[in-house]
């Protein structure tokens, strides 16, 4: 087999976090020592790249900091001639960005355009300093009033972005700049670019596309968009900065639809998610996540006490406050009963970990419902319960999941995302946000041997024929020299 040269473009993940899309990442990369991979890691400040450990095949590793000063930008100083185009282009961006309605499909087209002229100007000249002048703010704010008062006066009222104010317009055009600053990078040379997600990372595989007729292959684990706006739901944002940052979100994971060459959704429920926003059904095809089986054993040794074991990252993603008042519920019959929670709290997420701690507090668990951190082998974090529990509110196809069925623990699990696809008949799933519903599922698991050995026998059954490493590394074998052989059909990005 040839050796092929990968860009695997990452955001917020891999290789300075953990969570299950570095988890991915790694697995690919080292499974497959035939390749060689350049990681672009998209992140808040440069990454500190002598402290990272990384698999041998591995052999570039480019940091591309949003927010640092100077981040990613390419070039010394303004490219004066291309200026005029570059502001034109901008403008066109604007209005793209403040049209009244996102459901025109023409409109990833339209976006596209308008950031390929922006790529063309960022590969010459300096484009922060291009973009941060006062004339480009003022530019910005009078384009979305404009839009915002044209879309009023039609009544298009809950179809359009609402009226800014000076400080909405000044924060939107500030991470607009930032959000373009991968345009800035020299676009990778490689055979194939590989996101790990939509978001950000696609625009390194739209300039290598632009400048090098890549091919690009695009993997969502969970859904970007929605979590964006689980995110903004509960932010400090006013409603027209959270429209705004919305609005660019959904033009860019359309646009990267439409740009992928090959689309590998991790589970049947991101498949429809991707075609509902516009993906072509021939160009997707849907891959489990996969583990190694043997690095997740079986027990029979159980708890002394009647414990729910959970393990993630501290997240409001995760949920933690219906599982923490779940089980409070399951206490009440249970008053001997545990829970045991494993996992690191992620910078930025401190504040939602002191609500959860303060939580157990006032409940009065605090004896019994306990954070223990990260583990240094998560076998034992889900054998340190009876049963598992998942209460997320938003995932992909969760390695904590699939991983906690191999080990042969019963499972308690919110019906999102993959979940179901993943778990089948072997465990209890329950709606989101349902605290009753977590609560009574957990009552019939602990209170019933029968049942979880029965479940936990069939989920590890279950992994051992669906979601293997062997089986996951072996599609990707495939994938990559298949899309190398088609032509890159140029028709679906040039404008």
């Amino acid at each position: 087999m040839k050796q092929l040269q990968i860009a695997l473009l990452c955001e917020g993940t891999y290789p300075h976090m953990q969570g299950g899309v570095s988890i991915w990442c790694d697995q690919l990369i080292q499974g497959l020592p035939e390749h060689q991979f350049q990681v672009y890691a998209i992140s808040g400040q440069r990454l500190r790249l002598h402290e990272l450990q990384l698999p041998a095949n591995v052999n570039a590793m480019v940091s591309v900091p949003l927010w640092e000063h100077g981040g990613a930008v390419r070039g010394r100083g303004l490219h004066y001639q291309g200026l005029a185009k570059l502001d034109e282009a901008y403008d066109f961006l604007l209005s793209t960005l403040f049209s009244r309605t996102s459901a025109d499909r023409g409109e990833p087209q339209r976006f596209l355009s308008a950031l390929r002229d922006i790529f063309e100007y960022a590969q010459r000249g300096n484009l922060t300093r291009a973009l941060t002048t006062q004339r480009n703010t003022v530019q910005f704010y009078q384009r979305w009033q404009k839009q915002a008062s044209i879309s009023a006066s039609e009544h298009r009222s809950g179809s359009m972005l609402p009226m800014p104010t000076l400080a909405d317009a000044l924060q939107a055009s500030a991470w607009l700049e930032h959000f373009l600053r991968p345009l800035s990078c020299v676009p990778p040379k490689v055979d194939v670019c590989h996101a790990a997600s939509n978001g950000l990372s696609p625009l390194l595989a739209f300039a290598s596309k632009w400048a090098h007729n890549t091919p690009f292959v695009l993997t969502e684990h969970g859904i970007y968009l929605r979590e964006r706006f689980l995110e903004l739901r509960f932010s400090s944002h006013s409603p027209a900065f959270r429209a705004f940052l919305l609005r660019f979100y959904s033009l860019l994971t359309r646009a990267a639809y439409s740009m992928a060459d090959l689309i590998t959704p991790g589970s049947h429920y991101n498949e429809r998610w991707a075609l509902d926003q516009g993906a072509e059904p021939e160009r997707i095809r849907q891959v489990y996540n996969g583990i190694n089986p043997a690095f997740f054993p079986t027990s029979t040794i159980n708890p002394a006490r009647p414990t729910i074991s959970w393990v993630g990252r501290i997240d409001p993603l995760k949920d933690l406050e219906t599982l923490i008042r779940a089980f409070g519920m399951v206490k009440d019959s249970l008053p001997e009963a545990k829970l045991r929670m494993f996992g690191s709290v992620p910078k930025g997420n401190e504040g939602y970990a002191k609500y959860c701690q303060d939580l157990v507090m006032e409940l009065g668990l605090s004896n019994s419902a306990t954070f223990e951190g990260r583990i240094n082998d998560v076998v034992d974090a889900y054998h340190s319960g009876h049963m598992v529990a998942l209460t997320s509110i938003s995932e992909g196809f969760p390695y904590t999941l699939i991983e906690a069925m191999a080990s042969g623990r019963a499972m308690v699990a919110t019906d999102v995302g993959g979940v179901t696809e993943a778990l089948g008949e072997t465990g209890l799933v329950v709606p989101s946000r349902d605290v009753r519903a977590v609560a009574q599922a957990s009552l019939r698991l602990l209170g019933s041997a029968d049942l979880r050995h029965r479940l936990g026998h069939a989920a590890r059954q279950r992994v051992l024929s669906q979601f293997t490493l062997d089986n996951f590394l072996h599609v990707y074998r495939e994938i990559y020299p298949r899309v190398l052989s088609q032509p890159v059909t140029h028709s679906r990005w040039q404008p």
